[in-house]
């Protein structure tokens, strides 16, 4: 009997301490999605207010009573922006099935394909991750100018297409599809891209979504060599059409309308990642797992 209820209060000391090192978590939890989401909220909260009602605050209030959309009004009659909405998704749109084929083709031919020297090759392709990207884009830059490439969608695009991280990733994931299912194909006579479209892929299908969603936020916020290649206001990206927003808009001191266009601008990314947040992780996940 005396063992029986020694064994209940263990039982309730567990449960209390489960429960504290719960609570402890929810609460440090809460506290770091606080401090996170702050940014967004005031972002916000600043593009409703008004020009006049944020300059009189001497003391920044984290409401306001008189909410407007006057902003966003603004956001799209004193720059171009919907031009910079539409710029920008077609090259994220098209970068991004560009990149899909090069990566896809280039991880299967490292990870299933049998070929003089494909791991030296390997070694050496990983090793253009330590080149510093300052130098890559000096380098393209050079290029798309001798080319004759500037301020245009091609110039844009090009250097882009690619990715030396992707191609690692998705050739990880690509080897732990079972060899059994290659020679078996072959046997039947099966084609490597056949094989590739019809096995690897559906496979591999959530590193795939993962690669395109982190492509897909990649090319939406890219900023620097978009400022870069162009100075023509009709191929300029959202991200640098912020920059022109700020300068020739709607003036340096106008932050509720800057946050209003920016709010507009970052509403497309925070969606795309609450909708497909579980594949990111999972792709993530299983591109980082062997066997």
């Amino acid at each position: 009997m005396e063992k029986q209820v020694d064994f209940i209060k263990i039982e309730r000391s567990d449960r209390k301490r489960k429960t504290a090192g719960r609570f402890i978590t929810y609460v440090l939890l809460t506290f770091w999605a606080v401090v996170v989401l702050f940014p967004f909220y005031w972002m916000l909260l600043t593009s409703v207010k008004s020009y006049s009602a944020y300059n009189s605050e001497y003391i920044p209030r984290l409401f306001t009573l008189s909410p407007t959309l006057e902003n966003y009004v603004e956001a799209f009659t004193a720059v171009p922006l919907a031009r910079y909405f539409i710029n920008t998704v077609i090259f994220t749109v098209v970068t991004t099935a560009l990149m899909l084929v090069v990566t896809t083709l280039a991880a299967f031919a490292f990870a299933r394909l049998e070929f003089r020297g494909k791991n030296l090759a390997f070694t050496l392709f990983l090793s253009l991750m330590m080149i510093p990207n300052e130098l890559v884009i000096i380098t393209n830059f050079v290029t798309i100018t001798n080319m004759d490439l500037r301020n245009s969608f091609a110039g844009l695009i090009l250097p882009s297409v690619t990715s030396v991280f992707y191609i690692y990733l998705l050739k990880e994931n690509f080897e732990q599809v079972p060899d059994q299912l290659y020679y078996a194909a072959k046997v039947d006579g099966t084609s490597d891209l056949k094989y590739l479209l019809k096995v690897m892929v559906p496979i591999c299908k959530p590193t795939l979504v993962t690669i395109t969603i982190l492509k897909v936020i990649e090319c939406w916020n890219s900023y620097v060599w978009p400022r870069l290649i162009t100075d023509d206001e009709s191929y300029f990206l959202v991200s640098n059409g912020i920059q022109e927003i700020r300068e020739n808009g709607f003036g340096r001191e106008n932050i509720p309308a800057m946050m209003a266009a920016v709010v507009v601008i970052s509403v497309p990314l925070i969606i795309l990642f609450l909708v497909f947040r579980r594949k990111i992780m999972e792709g993530v996940a299983r591109g980082g797992t062997k066997g």
